[in-house]
């Protein structure tokens, strides 16, 4: 019989005031523990089903709603549901501190085990601002749904535009399971990704940038669809190549699921690509590789 874990909920109040909405799903002894950072437009409840898959697997998982996000956002606006997207005080600098604050305190809970970052789309791009200056807080990282994040290879305009003949919700690019585009659609705590009204211009424009030299280097996944329209597989390639040439990381696996859009793991391949995350990171933090002599 398949156990569920319990979700723990609290909250902490990052440097800025605002009050953030963190989850937690253990097993009884982890292996390593793995952060969720969710997209624009959704919270971090939808990623239960990935929690639950990683935490059979032997890992804790954490996740917050971030800033203007799920419960976070609610409380930050007084809960007024219209203002949800907007960031507040410190904006997307403010977003990654609490990236890095939690991962700060998940080094303190767990201080014998491993531990990773998962970020999907909006949270893949703070991930990679975060990796730029504090990969030193992870031991691994996986990018989902993620772009090179360069004017002409993510696109910042209608991410529904050539999905929009399969329906009119608006959100058929976020997968080919109309069920999760339904649930969406009827979840009260998510809203359309349009990055330059809710964040302005000066937010909208730190989500842009190249990867630096990553120290301490890390294993990097990036994964996505081919049929992703916020970058898709040429962009997701010239990310994983960035990694290599700029970043200076050896290891950098380019995963492209054919034909699957934007949400991976609401995708209708859900379970290969679960199967696929928990498989890397098993490899990645736990079996020991054969370095190769003189390379």
């Amino acid at each position: 019989m398949q156990i569920t874990a319990l979700r723990d909920e609290s909250t902490f109040v990052d440097l800025q005031g605002v009050t953030i909405h963190l989850y937690k799903w253990q097993p009884g002894r982890p292996k390593a523990a793995v952060l969720i950072a969710h997209g624009l437009g959704e919270h971090a409840l939808r990623y239960e089903h990935v929690a639950q898959r990683l935490v059979q697997a032997g890992y804790a998982v954490w996740a917050i709603d971030q800033r203007g996000h799920g419960a976070t956002g609610v409380e930050q606006h007084g809960g007024d549901v219209t203002k949800l997207g907007r960031l507040g005080p410190g904006g997307m600098r403010a977003v990654v501190g609490d990236l890095v604050n939690v991962l700060k305190r998940m080094r303190a809970e767990h201080t014998t085990i491993p531990i990773a970052i998962v970020g999907h789309s909006w949270g893949s791009l703070s991930t990679q601002i975060l990796l730029n200056s504090r990969s030193d807080l992870v031991d691994a990282a996986v990018l989902s749904g993620t772009a090179y994040r360069v004017p002409g290879w993510m696109n910042a305009g209608d991410l529904n535009a050539r999905h929009a003949h399969l329906g009119s919700t608006g959100y058929e690019w976020l997968s080919r399971d109309p069920a999760i585009v339904s649930a969406f659609v009827d979840d009260p705590l998510t809203f359309p990704a349009k990055v330059l009204p809710l964040f302005g211009v000066a937010d909208g424009t730190r989500l842009y940038g190249v990867p630096k030299r990553i120290q301490p280097p890390i294993p990097l996944l990036i994964a996505g669809g081919s049929d992703d329209s916020l970058g898709g597989a040429k962009s997701m390639r010239r990310l994983a190549e960035a990694y290599r040439r700029r970043g200076g990381l050896d290891d950098v696996t380019l995963t492209i699921y054919p034909g699957a859009r934007h949400e991976i793991f609401n995708e209708i391949n859900r379970q290969k690509v679960l199967d696929d995350l928990t498989a890397w990171l098993d490899e990645r933090l736990f079996e020991p590789r054969i370095e190769t002599p003189g390379a």
